[in-house]
């Protein structure tokens, strides 16, 4: 009303009635203390605080638009920061070389920190120690983000020169052999829970915390290992190693990434999603 000395254009100019305009002005004449504007031939004049006023609130009203439209900006070719992202040890040979790889070609001064996933991990990403968790995380169904990245099933890996083995691995072959056992894994518990369903007995002869080391065991030894596809074949293309259908249905799990949604709006994270997403997303 300042600018056009009218209530009604003022009102028109503002999306609001007339009415409105009329009460929000009583309004600031009773915190002021003064009329602010007064009517005269030429229209609505505003009075010296009027005058005084106008310019610091112009002012106030313009830093709060700036501060509306400010998004801090990620510019992955000159960014130097850090992004911490929670994965297994599985994740560590399948996942983590080619997030790698494409960090490096997209965001040179990036660096990456592989995190542990365990019971700390959502204060971690509530916090942002850590930015982004990846793989099977039941604990975080609830309460966080989370994108569907693919499907996982399981096959059964053996050495490339198995004594008994020379064809298809039959359940009479998985039940007589001897085994090798992953521990940790959420999605082991969905092996042995299929175990369990079909009445499946295996002997266990080793049992390892993670699939460090797994690749020369099975390569000089007659064992055999069930795991899940990714891990397996990959493990199996880095150590020439047999694949074989799981000769049992296990059902299969899901690979995802989960954020909080305190990072969900934040450009870096938003980046870091994106990339992996266009890294592992399948149709």
């Amino acid at each position: 009303m300042h600018a056009n000395r009218h209530v009604t254009r003022a009102a028109e100019e503002l999306g609001l009635s007339q009415p409105t305009i009329s009460i929000g002005l009583g309004k600031l004449r009773q915190q002021f203390g003064d009329p602010l504007f007064v009517r005269t031939n030429e229209g609505m004049l505003p009075t010296t605080r009027a005058d005084a006023l106008v310019g610091p609130i112009r002012d106030v009203l313009h830093s709060l638009k700036h501060i509306c439209e400010i998004e801090a900006e990620f510019d992955p070719a000159t960014a130097t920061r850090k992004f911490r992202i929670c994965m297994t040890d599985a994740s560590h040979i399948t996942l983590l070389p080619q997030i790698l790889a494409a960090v490096r070609k997209a965001a040179p001064g990036v660096a990456l920190e592989a995190a542990r996933i365990d019971d700390l991990m959502p204060q971690a990403l509530q916090s942002g120690d850590a930015d982004l968790a990846l793989g099977l995380i039941p604990s975080l169904e609830t309460g966080f983000y989370q994108q569907t990245l693919f499907r996982q099933d399981f096959i059964c890996l053996t050495g490339p020169l198995h004594p008994r083995i020379k064809k298809a691995l039959t359940l009479a072959h998985y039940q007589a052999e001897g085994h090798v056992g992953i521990v940790s894994g959420t999605g082991q518990q969905l092996l042995e829970e299929a175990l369990e369903k079909f009445g499946i007995e295996r002997r266990v002869m080793l049992r390892l915390p993670g699939f460090l080391g797994l690749t020369a065991v099975l390569a000089n030894s007659d064992l055999i290992v069930t795991l899940p596809r990714h891990i397996g074949e990959t493990l199996a293309a880095l150590g020439r190693l047999r694949v074989h259908a799981c000769p049992f249905p296990i059902p299969p799990f899901f690979v995802k990434q989960h954020w909080h949604a305190r990072y969900h709006h934040d450009t870096a994270n938003r980046w870091l999603r994106g990339l992996c997403g266009r890294l592992f997303l399948r149709s």
